[in-house]
This record gives structure tokens, sequence and C-alpha cells, in this order.
């Protein structure tokens, strides 16, 4: 349907940042938004924090492909409504990602994109769609109890977010 997966890419790794060892975040040790937990499942062996230190884009661009985009059906989707859909599911995950798309656009709300989900996302104005998802999805941070240390930040990127789906 689209080729917006290296555009969603970029917009996605720059508001992932570098490395990350913030004691208040449950993910741990993390750079470019790929926790290490993650990546050792990726590479199927332990790494360490030098390793995690050393990614680059170029070698978490197939994770993200395979882990998020390809299980949002990126591709499938509108444009926008898959950059605001895949920037969810890596910051949220996949399923929660998931729902919240089918419950902005109406249909049951199972957590697997399938092929009526995607027949009404292609029916639904992209913009009612970007606007009732990224309200769900700043609800959802909102009650997170995180949200005091991390909120202006995720607040932030979910309008930040909101804005580049749109215009796309």
């Amino acid at each position: 349907m689209n080729t917006n997966w290296d555009a969603c890419f970029e917009h996605l790794i720059k508001h992932e940042g570098g490395y990350v060892n913030h004691p208040s975040d449950p993910g741990g040790r993390t750079n470019l938004g790929v926790t290490q937990e993650v990546w050792e499942n990726w590479v199927d062996h332990p790494v360490t924090e030098a390793e995690m230190k050393a990614l680059t884009p170029e070698k978490v661009k197939p994770l993200y492909k395979d882990l998020y985009w390809e299980r949002i059906k990126g591709d499938q989707l509108p444009s926008g409504v898959d950059y605001c859909v895949f920037d969810a599911a890596v910051n949220s995950g996949v399923r929660r990602a998931s729902q919240w798309l089918q419950t902005a656009i109406g249909v049951a709300a199972d957590g697997a994109i399938g092929p009526q989900t995607l027949s009404v996302a292609s029916m639904t104005l992209p913009s009612t769609t970007i606007i009732n998802f990224s309200a769900q999805r700043l609800k959802f941070l909102q009650g997170l109890s995180t949200w005091p240390t991390f909120g202006k930040g995720w607040e932030r990127r979910v309008a930040e977010v909101k804005k580049t789906a749109l215009a796309m």
C-alpha cells in the first residue's frame, strides 16, 4: 500500500536517542530504543554494556522492521497511521498499539491487526484515526507510575508523532 518504512524508521530513531541506563526505567540498558533483553534475544546471545553502546541505526533497523513494522502491518496501513502505530508499538508494545488502532477506528480491539482492521483503517480518514489514536496513547502513558519521571518527554513525543503523522 505504501512505502513509508524508511521515513518512519528515521522519524522513530530520532525519538529513541542514544544509550541510556536510567535507574527508573524498567527496560534497563537501552540504546536507540532497543533494550538489552530485546537485543540479546535478537542476536541470540548475551551482550555486554560496550556492545549495547556500540549499536547503530543500521544494526537495529532490521530488528525494528521485523519485530514492530511487520507485526503492525505497516506497509498496509494508511500513510501517517503507519508511523503513529509503529512508534507506539515500539514504545508500548505491538499488542497495545494494535488495540489503540482498533479502538480508534471502531473495530473489536483484539490486539491483532488482520483483514478487518486493515479494511476499516483504509476507509477511515487518516487524520481522524491519528487524532483518536494519539489521545488513547497519551491517556495510557499518563496512567503509568513512571509518568512523573518521564511524562514530559512522552507527552512531547506523542505530540510530535501526531504532528508528523498528520503531515504524512
